[in-house]
């Protein structure tokens, strides 16, 4: 991967020096009505370039940082409730309730007979 990379500079620093060469022209660059400021094109467009990756490149770095701190205390808090004995495991006298007894066939959910309902009677 770190020859992929190291292919991938190099072939933008050959384009931007390409660019240069052939572009290597001077350029006013009027700022206010009094003040112009004359320079090359290939430095204009490197400075134009760098204004918007910077501040772009800023936030990414700010997020990834945030989200690892996040990660991390995460990862520390699951962690220490793994390493946290339970506290059923702690209590050896805790009450267990027995399971409930299952319904008689004839029963249904609510306890009433399979030949009624909330109606009355069931009719043939």
């Amino acid at each position: 991967m770190q020859i992929v990379r190291t292919i991938a500079w190099f072939a933008l620093l050959v384009v931007l020096l390409t660019f240069s060469f052939f572009n290597w022209k001077p350029v006013e660059v009027q700022i206010w009505d009094n003040l112009v400021l004359e320079t090359k094109v290939p430095a204009l467009v490197v400075v134009s370039f760098l204004l918007g990756l910077v501040p772009m490149w800023l936030i990414h770095r700010g997020v990834k940082w945030r989200l690892q701190r996040r990660i991390a205390g995460l990862e520390t808090a699951a962690r220490n409730v793994a390493m946290t004995p339970s506290s059923s495991a702690s209590a050896p006298n805790a009450t267990v309730q027995a399971p409930r007894p299952d319904p008689e066939p004839g029963d249904d959910a609510l306890g009433r007979d399979e030949g009624t309902s909330a109606r009355g009677p069931r009719l043939p």
